[in-house]
């Protein structure tokens, strides 16, 4: 049998897939850098071999899975290629394993982990399910009828896949390093629609998803009464969020999630819509909505004294809007900080005044240094240049962050998709 040797396991992605083969009895190793990455717990947990990046790992036998942030030249990929070896990138091999089970896609610019770790977690309690969250987090279940994956958009990876259905939450201007404007990002999802192969469902409140042109139906959910699923009475308390559904004009059935955010309702709503499609129970709905713990980096949180530290991989303006207002549902009697670590130089230079705003809902902020990628490690502007467009922030370092205890009974949200957990680990050093 195979072993399956993946060129950078610690990715995301390449984390998630890793656990699903070695689920599913196949056997995993992986090479990766020798930095510690929170994805790669989960294959420690389950005795998946991972080696510091060398040629000298690459032997006859191994099939290669190549993460998509290592070129052709990276030296484990040229070791492969001159002992033959098959060489599969994610994307393609995601792209064939999917067509053996009931598969869903989850794509949008927002809320992408979210939906896919809630759509998993209620679907297991259907279905033998398998799952692989953009979290670096996985799961093979054996005999499993339904296959639930995270699709992005980046560099239209999602094009590789061909699945019998897709759930789209948005469409945003993001990434612009690679896609120009916000018509060339629906253009990729537009792509997309026109490979799912059974339904579409839809935020019928994106004014981008309306326009989607498909061969099989789409059916909208969202807020406004013109939606196929509707979302209506919504109440929310510090426990959470209890909202009804209707159907096409007619009452569905009311939910409860332990979320907050009108985010986290269209989130448990695509994922109602998809189990009425495939005709799964209310009552198992109802129950496993109410039971979703969340999902890696997003709205965890930690008490610690009299603060509550969240960590969340906001990383664009319309998410840091979105965890901001849900931290101030859930603790309307506490200061809300945001400590945000910006991703990579372009994105913050096309987002500068837009990242003020957002940032400014908070009631004090501080900034870290940029967080430069893999791509681009450089770039024009500095992280002084985002604190001069925000009233009374300020700049904070790893190796000082005791500032933040000026800020008792207060929520610090820890945001950014780079490395901003190292000043959260900081600060809890201080406080130890």
């Amino acid at each position: 049998m195979t072993v399956y040797h993946f060129v950078g396991i610690k990715g995301a992605g390449m984390s998630s897939l890793a656990q699903v083969l070695h689920d599913m009895n196949f056997e995993v190793q992986g090479s990766d850098v020798e930095k510690f990455f929170f994805t790669q717990k989960s294959l420690e947990d389950r005795g998946i071999a991972i080696y510091p990046f060398n040629k000298d790992n690459i032997k006859p036998g191994l099939t290669i899975i190549a993460g998509n942030a290592f070129p052709d030249t990276h030296e484990e990929i040229e070791e492969a290629n001159k002992l033959g070896l098959p060489i599969i990138r994610y994307h393609r091999f995601l792209g064939d394993f999917m067509q053996k089970y009931i598969s869903i896609a989850v794509t949008g610019s927002h809320g992408k982990t979210s939906t896919t770790g809630l759509l998993a977690h209620v679907m297991q309690g259907a279905e033998p399910t398998s799952y692989l969250i953009g979290d670096g987090t996985g799961k093979g279940a054996e005999n499993n009828k339904y296959f639930v994956f995270e699709a992005c958009e980046y560099r239209r990876h999602f094009l590789s896949y061909h699945p019998d259905y897709a759930i789209m939450t948005n469409i945003d201007f993001d990434h612009p390093d690679y896609f120009s404007s916000v018509e060339d990002v629906f253009s990729a999802f537009q792509d997309m629609a026109l490979q799912v192969k059974k339904g579409i469902i839809a935020c019928g409140d994106d004014e981008h998803l309306q326009s989607i042109q498909a061969r099989v139906p789409v059916m909208y959910y969202g807020f406004s009464e013109d939606n196929d699923f509707q979302a209506r009475n919504i109440q929310t308390s510090t426990e959470g969020t209890t909202f009804d559904v209707v159907v096409r004009n007619t009452f569905f059935a009311t939910f409860t999630i332990p979320g907050f955010g009108n985010h986290n309702v269209l989130n448990a709503l695509s994922v109602i819509a998809l189990c009425h499609y495939e005709n799964i129970e209310v009552s198992i709905i109802q129950d496993q909505l109410k039971t979703f713990g969340g999902v890696k980096r997003r709205f965890s949180e930690k008490k610690i004294g009299s603060q509550i530290l969240i960590d969340d991989y906001a990383h664009h303006p319309t998410e840091i809007t979105a965890t901001i207002d849900s931290a101030q549902q859930k603790y309307p009697d506490k200061e809300i900080i945001a400590v945000f670590q910006p991703h990579t130089f372009s994105r913050t230079q096309t987002f500068l005044n837009d990242f003020a705003n957002s940032l400014s809902k908070a009631d004090k902020v501080y900034l870290c240094d940029i967080f430069g990628s893999a791509r681009e490690n450089h770039g024009k502007l500095s992280i002084t240049d985002l604190k001069e467009k925000i009233v009374n922030a300020a700049l904070i370092h790893e190796d000082d962050t005791s500032i933040l205890k000026q800020h008792p009974n207060s929520v610090l949200i820890f945001m950014g998709a780079g490395d901003i957990q190292k000043f959260q680990e900081a600060y809890e050093k201080v406080l130890a």
